[in-house]
């Protein structure tokens, strides 16, 4: 009896935690550069005395579907989108490097060109700062110059690079703040190779119909390991009943 308790027990609990991956994808299903958590069950002996006959599930991190998006123009020009393979690199706050494909850039009240989210890009010599009065362009090397609008006529002016890099995705790892970085901690050297689309943005990778199937099926599961939970109750009185007669 108690075997049939944990064992669906454990079951319901992971189906939860998978749920809410699928959930996290759905509601990115929109945001640009998202790269779709994977998730799988695998099963775990349970150790203890005895044989080795049971198992319980648990809800394994595979790691993330790198499939690229649909590249939309948007006709922004701070807009880029990563053709093929390939990383932005942003800043955090320690001063490490982290990777993402969210290519929706701005300038920070200090001219600073950053992400969406506030996190500094990286440039191949540091962070890149927009002078005022300006006007960016973002060309396919990921070359960054601006077109003075104050004066005329107007001059060009190359104010750095993005530094683009390519390293192997089974060295990647996901963080809590969805930005990627490597496994080993360490930083990827640019790569000339990538290249970018200007003025257009890289969709998600994640198919809202598959994800909605997905969270369907799972609770299914979960119904199914919770009428687990309901006849081992009902056994149980049932069997209380049978010692009472006795």
């Amino acid at each position: 009896m108690d075997r049939l308790i944990y064992t669906a027990m454990t079951g319901a609990k992971h189906i939860l935690e998978q749920q809410a991956t699928t959930s996290n994808n759905l509601a990115n299903a929109s945001t640009s550069g998202f790269r779709a958590q994977i998730d799988s069950f695998r099963a775990v002996p349970v150790q203890g005395d005895g044989l080795a006959t049971r198992a319980f599930v648990v809800d394994a991190t595979v790691g993330a579907d790198f499939t690229p998006g649909t590249v939309q123009s948007t006709g922004r020009p701070l807009d880029v989108a990563l053709q093929g393979k390939g990383w932005l690199v942003v800043q955090m706050a320690d001063g490490s490097e982290a990777y993402t494909r969210g290519g929706g850039l701005s300038t920070s009240a200090n001219g600073l060109l950053q992400t969406g989210a506030g996190l500094t890009v990286q440039g191949e010599g540091g962070p890149i700062a927009v002078p005022p009065a300006a006007t960016v362009a973002i060309a396919s090397d990921g070359t960054v110059s601006t077109i003075a609008t104050d004066t005329k006529p107007a001059s060009t002016t190359v104010i750095g690079r993005l530094k683009l890099v390519n390293p192997p995705e089974q060295s990647l790892v996901r963080g809590d703040d969805g930005l990627f970085r490597l496994r080993d901690g360490s930083t990827a050297e640019a790569d000339p190779a990538v290249t970018v689309v200007a003025a257009a943005l890289e969709g998600s990778n994640v198919n809202p119909v598959d994800a909605m199937v997905d969270m369907i099926s799972l609770a299914r599961q979960f119904d199914t390991q919770m009428s687990l939970l309901k006849n081992a109750e009902s056994n149980a009185g049932k069997a209380t009943e049978i010692l009472t007669l006795n």
